[in-house]
């Protein structure tokens, strides 16, 4: 049975018992503390997992592991609800209401950020030394 504090979170908490295999338990045990954020990003993860398109870091980097053409990787946009969301997050950043979710989803998309320019220079380069032009 594993039980975490309800300190470390400012909202309401709601106890709940589980029951996990062993090997399961002991790992959840080794981050306790945690339990609270590991549900809610896990949870928000499988209710990603049902959308279309690029919203989530799993999406995007499962497209680039499937080493896309560089004309596919130039061609990488983000979703309307990735689109959607990161207006949503620049505008409550603006408004200074940003949670602590809020801020780590911001940070997530600027890593993929990051990531999907990478990608696109790399696949700028090859088109290059390829003589074609995207």
């Amino acid at each position: 049975m594993v039980q975490c504090s309800a300190l470390l979170y400012f909202r309401q908490m709601a106890p709940i018992t589980l029951s996990l295999p062993d090997d399961l338990a002991s790992q959840i045990e080794a981050r306790r503390q945690q339990l609270p954020r590991i549900l809610e990003l896990g949870l928000r993860e499988i209710s990603a997992g049902d959308q279309p398109g690029f919203d989530g870091a799993a999406d995007v980097l499962e497209l680039l592991a499937a080493l896309p053409t560089p004309e596919e990787i130039l061609n990488l946009r983000p979703s309307p609800r990735l689109a959607a969301r990161i207006a949503e997050l620049v505008e409550k950043s603006r408004a200074g209401e940003m949670t602590t979710l809020d801020q780590a989803d911001w940070e997530t998309y600027e890593y993929l950020e990051h990531l999907v320019r990478m990608a696109k220079a790399s696949a700028q380069l090859k088109l290059a030394s390829s003589g074609r032009n995207a």
